[in-house]
C-alpha cells in the first residue's frame, strides 16, 4: 500500500480519487463512456450484502419536506420552489377545462397542481454536470459538445442508478458536544479521523457518507443558508480515497461557506464531482439517525429521472443493520 493510500491496490484502480489532478477534470477508470462515477461499484452482489443484512423494522426517511418558502439555494437568483393549483373542484364547475358536462364536474372533486424549482431544491443529489473546470465536467464531457439549448445530453440523473449500500453517520456536531457546529466550520481530515474513532467507524469502499453538522436545527428559518458549516477539500479528499460513492450533509452545500479558496468558489462541488466522481447529497435530514445513534445502516435512495439535470430530488432512506 502506497504512503498516501487508504485501500489497496487492487481497490485503488477502482476509486477515481486517485486519479485526480488538481483543477482539472479526471477521466474515468469505467470508460469513456461512463457517467455515474463511483456508483459503478454498486452491483448485483453488493446490493445483495446489504439487503440480506437489514432490519427493515424500522425505517429513517432522510429527507425534508418541499413547500412554500423553504430555504434554498435561491440568493443567485435561481427559483425558489413554487406550487400552484391548475385544476380545482370549484374552478372546474365554473371553468370547465375538461370539456365535460356540469354533472360530471359536480359529481368529480378534481384537483391537480404543478410546480416550479431549482432543481437541486429540498433534498436532492448534484449531478456531475453540476460543477466542472474550463468547459469540461468529469470524463472530459465538453459543454461545446453535450450541452445543448435545454439540457446537458450526459451525466444526468436518469442515467443513476437506485443506490443500495452500507451508509455511515459521522455525527461531526456531537463529536464537538455541540448541538450545531460554528458557522463555516470546516470538516478536515482530523474531524472526520476524530469522528471515525469516537463512533468505532470505518470508512470502506463502496460507502455513502454522511455527514451531521446540526446545520438541520436552524431549518426552515433562513439562517440555515448563511455561513454554512461543512466540508473542505482535504476532509472530501480523505472520504473520497476511501472509496465512498456518496458523500452528503444536513446543510445546504456539503462544503463549507464561504469558500476560503482564493480562486474556486465552490472547491469541495468541483473536487467531487469533476475530479473524485462521488456525486453529492444535500439537504439530508439526519436528526433522528444521530438521536438513536445509528451510525452505520443500510442506505437506499432514488433520485427523479430528469433528463440531463444538473441535480434532482432524491427521498432517501436509512435502515439499521442485523447485529
Amino acid at each position: 500500500m502506497c504512503m498516501a493510500c487508504y485501500v489497496d491496490e487492487a481497490t485503488k484502480d477502482k476509486i477515481i480519487a486517485y486519479n485526480a489532478e488538481f483543477h482539472k477534470v479526471s477521466k474515468s477508470p469505467y470508460g469513456s463512456d461512463d457517467e455515474i462515477g463511483m456508483l459503478n461499484l454498486i452491483d448485483g452482489e453488493s446490493r445483495s450484502k446489504i439487503i440480506g443484512n437489514t432490519d427493515a423494522s424500522k425505517v429513517f426517511d432522510l429527507s425534508v419536506d418541499n413547500f412554500i418558502g423553504m430555504p434554498g439555494w435561491f440568493g443567485a437568483g435561481d427559483q425558489p420552489y413554487q406550487i400552484w393549483m391548475t385544476h380545482t373542484p370549484q374552478g372546474e364547475i365554473v371553468a370547465n377545462l375538461m370539456g365535460v358536462k356540469k354533472e360530471q364536474n359536480e359529481l368529480v372533486a378534481y384537483s391537480g397542481d404543478a410546480i416550479s424549482m431549482y432543481t437541486p431544491c429540498g433534498t436532492h443529489l448534484d449531478t456531475f454536470n453540476h460543477f466542472g473546470y474550463n468547459g469540461e465536467i468529469f470524463n472530459g464531457f465538453t459543454a461545446k459538445d453535450h450541452l445543448g439549448s435545454r439540457a446537458w445530453d450526459v451525466c444526468g440523473p436518469e442515467n443513476y442508478p437506485p443506490i443500495f449500500a452500507r451508509g455511515i453517520l459521522l455525527d461531526i456536531a456531537a463529536m464537538h458536544g455541540v448541538d450545531t457546529l460554528e458557522p463555516s466550520h470546516p470538516i478536515g481530515k482530523k474531524d472526520i479521523e476524530d469522528c471515525l474513532k469516537k463512533q468505532d467507524l470505518k470508512i470502506e469502499p463502496g460507502d455513502v457518507v454522511l455527514l451531521r453538522t446540526g446545520q438541520m436545527l436552524r431549518w426552515p428559518d433562513m439562517a440555515f443558508t448563511q455561513n454554512t458549516p461543512g466540508l473542505n477539500r482535504e476532509g472530501a479528499e480523505y472520504i473520497a480515497k476511501h472509496g465512498a460513492i456518496m458523500i452528503g450533509a444536513d446543510n445546504l452545500t456539503l462544503e463549507m461557506t464561504p469558500s476560503q479558496h482564493p480562486e474556486n468558489f465552490f472547491p469541495v462541488h468541483t473536487y467531487l464531482l469533476a475530479e473524485a466522481g462521488v456525486p453529492i447529497l444535500e439537504m439530508a435530514w439526519l436528526e433522528e439517525l444521530a438521536a438513536e445513534k445509528v451510525y452505520e445502516f443500510a442506505f437506499f435512495g432514488a433520485c427523479i429521472k430528469l433528463r440531463g439535470a444538473t441535480g434532482t430530488p432524491m427521498r432517501p432512506v436509512a435502515m439499521p443493520l442485523r447485529r
